[in-house]
């Protein structure tokens, strides 16, 4: 993922300042279950413990949405996003919506 933009929990950057509010950006990305990973999480939740795979497949879907975020952040000609957060809302039935948005702004 390239980083060469700032990206932040917090409304502002220590050492810089905001010049110019460009809007609110959204990333997003659909993820649906495996029957794979589905078979191997019910093991897991027979056993007990992380239940790995789905760790993985929902730290893959924030990692998507964040790069759409960043490069629409990038189109909009921002440096920068603040107040970044991240939601998920479920779409039907194993299929869920990851998404992260923030403001993009200008600093310097």
């Amino acid at each position: 993922m390239s980083q060469d933009i700032i990206v932040t929990t917090t409304e502002s950057i220590p050492g810089k300042r905001i010049i110019k509010v460009l809007g609110i950006v959204v990333g997003s990305t659909c993820r649906a279950r495996h029957i794979g990973r589905d078979i191997l999480a019910t093991l897991r939740g027979v056993i007990g413990g992380e239940v790995k795979e789905y760790t993985e497949l929902i730290e893959e879907a924030r990692k998507i949405a964040l790069v759409k975020m960043i490069e629409k952040a990038k189109q909009m000609g921002a440096n920068a996003v603040i107040g970044v957060r991240f939601g998920t809302t479920m779409i039907t039935q194993g299929v869920a919506e990851i998404y992260v948005y923030g403001t993009a702004v200008v600093v310097e």
